[in-house]
């Protein structure tokens, strides 16, 4: 046990020995206490944010012509975003069309040659493969003035605009970033490597937003590696049910989960508790189970698991007994250890 706990559990024992009422006065109180597992709190704040945003960039250089939306604002799926100047597109579009038309008409005036054998197949072979280079031509550049145009893929809002009307675009610049407002606000919060390992997936946790109240939220990542600055993992929490109009994105978020153990113990008052002895085990009055003529009672050493402000842990098995112990009056037992409880009265 650490030295700090071990100096904090003694001097509780210290202030439930000598505190209240003369010992001979005070009223003998028990309860019977059974094994559970323990329960593990998760008290942490966490950030509210977008689980994915996406930024939007245009396919082919050009001038920006028109941007029909700014930053915060909404819009809904298929809506036209912005759109490059087209004309360079369209001439390009137009000239490759003319060219595939040009070479299907090149494959007739061959075989009209080659039925008078006046050509040859490899001209006519080569004909056929200028028919498919063009094409392919043309189904590019018809892509291209396609995507000469922002088209919302979702309902959405814009989280930033990087650009202008009449600034010059190019592929790797991008134009917009934007999120879907529909399943995308996550809560982003570190948690220690004790604390992940309580967590799961599809697990329900509740969270606390400031002016809206409290929310349930399903854990949707747990990351395998920490951060390796802060040691830290941070998980994420859907928010299914939550509108972006609803809270503020980038608000903190206060979590708190209860999460049940395997491991099982006895969960006594800090009263109950006698001393700590120089093992660190606490000493506790616990009934004599073994005395079948009177009631008796006797103190037992216990490993300690956990400490709380109001609580101590026990170790015990899932098999373990219940323990009826003495929460009041044990100082004047144990000055009288080992006799029954007629006596020491």
């Amino acid at each position: 046990m650490k030295p700090r706990l071990f100096g904090l559990l003694s001097f509780l024992c210290f202030i439930n020995l000598f505190s209240s009422a003369p010992v001979f006065a005070q009223e003998l109180e028990t309860k019977t206490i059974k094994a559970e597992p323990i329960v593990k709190k998760i008290n942490r704040t966490g950030k509210l944010t977008f689980k994915r945003t996406l930024n939007l960039s245009f396919k082919s250089s050009g001038y920006l012509e028109e941007l029909n939306i700014d930053e915060g604002d909404s819009f809904i799926k298929g809506q036209l975003l912005a759109q490059l100047d087209s004309e360079e597109l369209t001439a390009e579009k137009n000239a490759s069309y003319a060219r595939l038309l040009q070479a299907k008409r090149e494959i007739r005036r061959i075989n009209t040659l080659l039925s008078k054998k006046l050509s040859s197949q490899q001209a006519l072979d080569d004909a056929k493969t200028l028919v498919e280079t063009t094409r392919a031509s043309h189904k590019i550049a018809q892509y291209n003035l396609v995507k000469s145009q922002l088209i919302a893929p979702f309902d959405g809002v814009v989280l930033s605009r990087y650009t202008e009307l009449g600034e010059l675009q190019s592929p790797n610049q991008s134009a917009l970033k934007i999120a879907a407002v529909e399943n995308n606000l996550v809560v982003r919060v570190a948690l220690t490597a004790s604390e992940v390992n309580l967590v799961n997936l599809q697990q329900r946790i509740d969270l606390n937003l400031t002016q809206y109240g409290l929310v349930t939220g399903t854990v949707s990542k747990i990351p395998a590696i920490s951060d390796q600055q802060s040691h830290l993992f941070t998980i994420e929490v859907l928010l299914e049910n939550l509108k972006v109009n609803q809270v503020v994105v980038g608000q903190l978020v206060h979590i708190l989960a209860e999460v049940m153990t395997d491991t099982f113990s006895y969960r006594l008052p800090l009263e109950a508790l006698n001393s700590v002895d120089s093992q660190g085990k606490a000493l506790v009055m616990v009934l004599d189970t073994n005395s079948t003529e009177t009631k008796s009672y006797r103190q037992q050493e216990f490993l300690i698991k956990q400490l709380s402000n109001e609580y101590i842990y026990l170790s015990a098995q899932p098999s373990s007994p219940p323990l009826t112990i003495v929460t009041r009056g044990w100082q004047h037992l144990a000055l009288i250890e080992n006799k029954p409880l007629d006596q020491a009265q």
